[in-house]
């Protein structure tokens, strides 16, 4: 196979994106030889790939051996890299926002029920959802008031709403955001004693929310909406038309570098929004 170098895609860092995110990747481990030379376009092509959905065997060869991107994407996943990559994306985000605090004082946590498909997820899809009708997985994501991810979890189908928020409560308090939260807004699906539970275990308001009368509509509610905007932002991430994965660390890593690209994409759009226009003489 010939090595085809130079080849730039949409996806791809921009050397302002590196210098923020390079140090993340590029920290010693505990045991391992040390990063390559190519870790960016290790990064890159993982973009790539969730992006375009593509199979590790059909990687552009501008990318070097789909090998050394496959098992570094494993590690990452593992070892709660992405995570890391996420929250000081989401911290620039908000900075360049305009936001005072690099921390949310409000989230929304919200579920969404991805099929499984055939030939993934044998070790942990399971059925879930209405009268169990799903067989997959379940993504648990959290937003802030911009509407920007600040975690993203994947867990069996059949995990309760209670426990999906949970996770994604405990989770977010190992990456060290919730400093600043106050408030998180929920689904119904969270019962009222679970609710109650969360926010005395976090030190925090637990709201549930949701119309009392059902309609055939979509209605936006207050703030809460934010989340829906993030789930239709992700799904054009065509790594995650299905669940393909079989593990929850490697569904997880995938939904994780959706979030990143979504933010990555955001944060283009402000910085090319605040860059001065030239006036020709």
């Amino acid at each position: 196979m010939v090595t085809v170098r130079g080849v730039t895609y949409p996806s791809d860092l921009t050397d302002d994106q590196w210098d923020l995110l390079g140090p993340v990747f590029s920290a010693p481990g505990k045991r391992g030889r040390k990063h390559a030379k190519d870790l960016r376009s290790v990064v890159d092509a993982m973009l790539y790939i969730a992006q375009t959905g593509c199979q590790w065997r059909y990687l552009p060869a501008s990318f070097g051996p789909w090998t050394r991107v496959w098992s570094q994407f494993r590690r990452w996943s593992r070892n709660g890299t992405w995570a890391q990559v996420l929250t000081v994306l989401h911290a620039a985000a908000r900075q360049e926002d305009g936001r005072a605090e690099a921390a949310p004082s409000m989230i929304v946590i919200d579920t969404h029920l991805a099929r499984g498909a055939s030939n993934g997820g044998f070790t942990f899809h399971d059925r879930g959802g209405p009268y169990g009708r799903t067989k997959g997985a379940k993504r648990v994501v959290a937003v802030d008031v911009t509407g920007l991810p600040v975690g993203a979890l994947v867990v069996p189908a059949s995990t309760h709403e209670n426990r999906a928020s949970e996770l994604m409560l405990e989770h977010l308090t190992q990456q060290g955001v919730t400093g600043r939260l106050e408030l998180v807004l929920v689904d119904r699906g969270v019962t009222a004693t679970a609710a109650r539970a969360l926010g005395r275990d976090h030190d925090v308001e637990v709201r549930r929310v949701g119309w009392d009368d059902k309609q055939p509509v979509f209605r936006p509610i207050r703030h809460a909406w934010r989340v829906e905007v993030a789930n239709g932002r992700l799904g054009r991430s065509r790594r995650l038309a299905k669940s393909f994965e079989n593990t929850t660390s490697s569904a997880t890593g995938w939904l994780q570098l959706a979030c990143i690209a979504t933010t990555l994409r955001h944060l283009s759009r402000e910085q090319a929004r605040r860059r001065p226009v030239a006036v020709a003489a």
